[in-house]
């Protein structure tokens, strides 16, 4: 889906048709929306992950990458969250899980205050390249939330988001996500910013 530097993907329509013509995205979509969750979406990695090998010319589901499902709900539990993500292991080993009740996550973003729903979580991101949903609603359409646009995500860019940008600490944590990542290795024309 690439020709030489120039990728084929240009709009968001077109991202959201590769998304509804892969058969592995639309299953994971079904679970999620099935487990009826509040605010929950397929996100992050998972979602940036496929656009980049699409437009590496690669298989764009990877069934390596985490499937990062994120929700909001005040009343699950840490540990029932815990129960759900075994529950889905247990019942669709092919994909690698992983679930996130985003009323706590803000804990592992430095001097962040308490998000207020996914949406929000998802903004305040390390990276505006990961800062991305896609959710399957009741009428099957699908949903992609993009807080920083998808020009990152399409010219291979990963810069960090505007929340961590404003945090020295936070700041340091995206530089040890960038070093941990080895992003490169398997999409070489990456590009890095601290801007």
């Amino acid at each position: 889906m690439s020709i030489w530097g120039m990728n084929i993907l240009k709009n968001k329509a077109e991202i959201l048709d590769s998304f509804r013509e892969n058969p592995d995205i639309m299953a994971i979509l079904t679970v999620i929306h099935d487990l009826e969750l509040k605010d929950s979406w397929l996100a992050a990695g998972s979602v940036r992950n496929f656009i980049w090998n699409l437009l590496s010319d690669k298989p764009a589901f990877d069934r390596e990458t985490d499937v990062d499902v994120i929700f909001f709900d005040p009343d699950v539990s840490y540990e029932e969250t815990l129960a759900i993500e075994n529950k889905l292991r247990e019942d669709f080993p092919q994909y690698q899980w992983e679930l996130k009740n985003q009323v706590y996550m803000h804990q592992h973003s430095p001097h962040t205050e308490p998000y207020v729903n996914s949406c929000d979580a998802m903004s305040k991101y390390p990276e505006r390249c990961t800062a991305i949903g896609l959710r399957l609603h009741a009428d099957a359409t699908l949903e992609l939330f993009a807080p920083y646009g998808l020009e990152d995500i399409l010219n291979f860019q990963v810069s960090p988001t505007p929340h961590f940008l404003e945090n020295d600490d936070r700041m340091k944590l995206y530089q040890q996500r960038l070093s941990k990542k080895n992003w490169r290795e398997k999409w070489k024309n990456l590009i890095f910013k601290n801007t």
